[in-house]
């Protein structure tokens, strides 16, 4: 049999929630040409002479609400999920490795690890159900600069989205029926966010708009990350049986305008503002739970929310290590 490494990649986290540590990994993940696709001068003056000095100490408050005796959410569960799917597999034959795109475990250091071991198959696996330039695009961008350097390749595999893997969509209707959504005036699916030039750029006519990304899946937006947003809601939605009148598609996490519409928080603003009191939300672009979704819908949401009229913003946790989800990883590996 084959010898066969498996890398689950997910986007990273600060080594500690200490200043100089967020400092570090702000650093290195907003200097990449696929998160803030801008010319390389005004790049480097906007993310390391504005974002990064002034953003990172109220950053670095924020992750110390975040961070557990285990350390980050985010990689301890990554290294709960990269056991539980060892255990599916023969070691001898299949090891499942963990990196993340910025900062520890680094892919340079991992990818290091896994070119020792001399696999014959590299199974790469970024960890974004929807595919985008600045996540699924970045991992797989940089473990090529990495692997080009070796003098023997691997047969390489990479799976490059899975929106739409019965596994995943039964994954988070799982978790959407520990809460009854009558219960609630309005769910919400929030997304993270991205540029809307980011989406333009998928097409030949450069104009997402013109793709019915809000209402199919087709030839032309079936790499389009908001189509696969929309496709991901509707399957989850029509699994709970939520009629489509009940919930709305919006996105986080947003840095200023000409980003995709409409933002998660001018929405949970306008529902309170109309009288909405309990609003459930899902983050189906997460599968682990993390900053943007325990702090920013967690906290940061029920205080918008509180603010205008609101009650409760009911979060519906992520994935994490569900044993349906770590069925859809090893059917993916499969």
């Amino acid at each position: 049999m084959k010898k066969r490494a498996v890398l689950l990649v997910n986007l990273g986290s600060p080594d500690s929630p200490a200043p100089k540590d967020v400092y570090r990994y702000l650093t290195e993940f907003l200097n990449d040409p696929r998160v803030i696709d801008i010319n390389a001068i005004g790049r480097a003056i906007l993310v390391n002479g504005i974002i990064v000095p002034f953003r990172h100490r109220k950053s670095a408050a924020v992750y110390k609400k975040l961070w557990t005796e285990n350390g980050s959410p985010l990689i301890h569960s990554g290294r709960q999920v990269q056991q539980l799917l060892q255990e599916r597999f023969d070691k001898n034959h299949t090891r499942i490795f963990l990196a993340m795109r910025y900062q520890n475990p680094s892919l340079d250091s991992v990818l290091s690890t896994i070119q020792e071991w001399e696999p014959e198959e590299l199974v790469l696996l970024p960890m974004f159900p929807q595919y985008a330039s600045a996540s699924t695009g970045s991992v797989i961008d940089k473990v090529m600069k990495i692997v080009k350097d070796w003098w023997v390749f691997p047969h390489i595999k990479i799976i490059s989205q899975f929106y739409d893997h019965p596994l995943y969509i039964k994954a988070f209707i799982e978790r959407g029926q520990a809460f009854d959504w009558k219960e609630y005036d309005h769910v919400l699916f929030s997304y993270h966010g991205l540029p809307e030039r980011q989406l333009d750029k998928i097409y030949k006519d450069n104009k997402c708009r013109n793709h019915s990304c809000e209402h199919e899946i087709n030839d032309e937006n079936k790499l389009c990350y908001k189509a696969t947003c929309y496709a991901t809601t509707r399957s989850v939605a029509a699994g709970l049986g939520i009629p489509e009148d009940k919930y709305t598609v919006c996105f986080q996490s947003r840095l200023g305008r000409g980003w995709i519409e409409p933002f998660s928080d001018e929405v949970i603003e306008e529902l309170g503002k109309k009288g909405a009191k309990k609003l459930l939300v899902f983050s189906p672009a997460f599968v682990a739970d993390c900053l943007e979704t325990t702090i920013e819908i967690g906290e940061e949401y029920q205080e918008l929310f509180e603010e205008h009229g609101g009650e409760h913003v009911q979060l519906v946790p992520s994935l994490n290590e569900s044993k349906t989800w770590i069925d859809c990883l090893e059917d993916l590996v499969k």
